[in-house]
């Protein structure tokens, strides 16, 4: 019998692959054979589940899927490779699992006595289920022990707390992050588990939450936990405010990545809920049933400030108005927004622990992210959110061929 058969045995075995990362750190990275359309799902003529493809330019989860999947996590991480070698191992196994678990498939049998190269928590085929899973980089990683503290990216440092901010350090910092979306909470469950239980030899957990998406309702936009339809206005790919390009002044090898703002904002919903119906229209700047801004009746209208010099309609101190007062001048600080909304049970008062997990993505933290929280400064709305935690990162950018998510740091 193998001596990781006996329960004495195993628990030796358990206790060395843990500390060395080795529980299937060698056979997962090839352990889905391609199998995106099961067999009894074509007899029963199903559609394949939908698929979105890792490979490309840029990373998928940020504009690919075009609608936000409606699960997500957003996990952080404290590097504990010791060197460059062990971050480039990281970077390669986290890309190799990401191919297999964006494309589904069948788990290969692993065989006898020894542990399942799959946790079976999605059944004998994993489906797609529209799975991205994107990486990003905090300072942390740009340290002297990795040697690249020459290709820091210019703005990229610990995230910024401002006067309105509440931080709580449990939930700040953090030097890599995995952000995994998909159609169903277990998809991404799943997926994270395979990541992590690879990667254990070069990372530890520090942080992570899990949020969701609601379905439009009726249509349109989704709700944020105040009611409210969030993530209305957001750039296109076209406009150039979202991935770095090659004449940004930023690091060669980070052309077509993004940097990435995670901010947790707590929603004081008890609060809240005792303001009136027209007082919460007017600190948002939107009618809360159709999503519409005070000026207009649909959600997709544009706001006419110039017709509204002075707050009439929609007060100067309304949250979209500051947040974009479309001007020619705060255009260049627009950013792509994907929210979602989390909740952690109730805290000690018995209160509601819900809010916003607010992500973000530009080419600039600073002439985007940072111009944007310097505008809602002191706004109506501070009095019902708590911005507590979050890290900034950069995302990496995209791979093509049979490349590796970070490969360009190490060229």
């Amino acid at each position: 019998m193998p001596p990781e058969s006996s329960p004495t045995g195993r628990r030796t075995f358990l206790r060395h692959a843990l500390a060395t990362g080795a529980v299937g750190a060698t056979a997962v990275a090839s352990a889905i054979a391609p199998s995106p359309v099961p067999a009894h799902a074509q007899d029963a003529g199903v559609s394949a589940p939908e698929s979105t493809r890792f490979e490309g330019p840029h990373q998928a989860g940020i504009y690919r899927p075009a609608l936000p999947q409606s699960a997500a996590c957003f996990a952080v991480f404290t590097l504990t490779a010791a060197n460059g070698p062990q971050l480039q191992q990281l970077l390669q196994t986290i890309t190799d699992r990401a191919r297999a678990l964006t494309a589904g498939g069948s788990p290969v049998a692993a065989g006898s006595g020894v542990p399942p190269s799959d946790s079976g928590v999605l059944g004998a085929v994993i489906p797609a289920d529209g799975l991205t899973i994107t990486v990003g980089l905090g300072h942390g990683a740009f340290a002297e022990r990795f040697g690249l503290e020459g290709k820091l990216p210019k703005g990229l440092s610990t995230m910024r707390i401002f006067d309105d901010d509440v931080p709580d350090p449990a939930w700040l910092g953090g030097d890599i992050l995995l952000q995994v979306c998909a159609n169903a909470p277990d998809t991404v469950h799943h997926a994270l588990r395979e990541l992590t239980r690879a990667t254990r030899a070069w990372m530890q957990p520090q942080w992570q939450i899990n949020g969701f998406i609601s379905p439009p309702r009726p249509s349109g936009a989704s709700r944020n936990l105040f009611g409210y339809k969030d993530g209305i206005a957001n750039p296109g790919e076209s406009d150039g405010l979202v991935w770095i390009g090659p004449e940004s002044g930023q690091p060669a090898w980070a052309v077509g990545g993004t940097f990435i703002v995670v901010r947790l904002i707590r929603m004081l919903v008890e609060f809240w809920d005792r303001v009136s119906l027209s007082e919460q229209d007017t600190m948002i700047g939107r009618r809360r049933d159709s999503g519409a801004p005070l000026d207009g009746n649909v959600e997709s209208d544009a706001p006419d400030y110039k017709g509204d010099p002075n707050g009439a309609v929609i007060p100067l101190a309304a949250h979209i108005r500051l947040a974009n007062p479309r001007t020619t001048l705060a255009e260049s600080s627009r950013l792509l927004r994907r929210g979602y909304n989390y909740v952690l049970g109730t805290d000690a008062t018995g209160n509601q622990n819900v809010g916003l997990i607010f992500a973000c993505y530009q080419a600039s933290i600073q002439d985007q992210f940072e111009a944007v929280q310097e505008r809602l400064a002191g706004e109506p709305m501070t009095d019902y959110i708590q911005a507590f935690g979050g890290q900034y990162f950069i995302g990496l950018p995209g791979v093509t061929g049979d490349g590796y998510l970070g490969e360009g740091l190490f060229t």
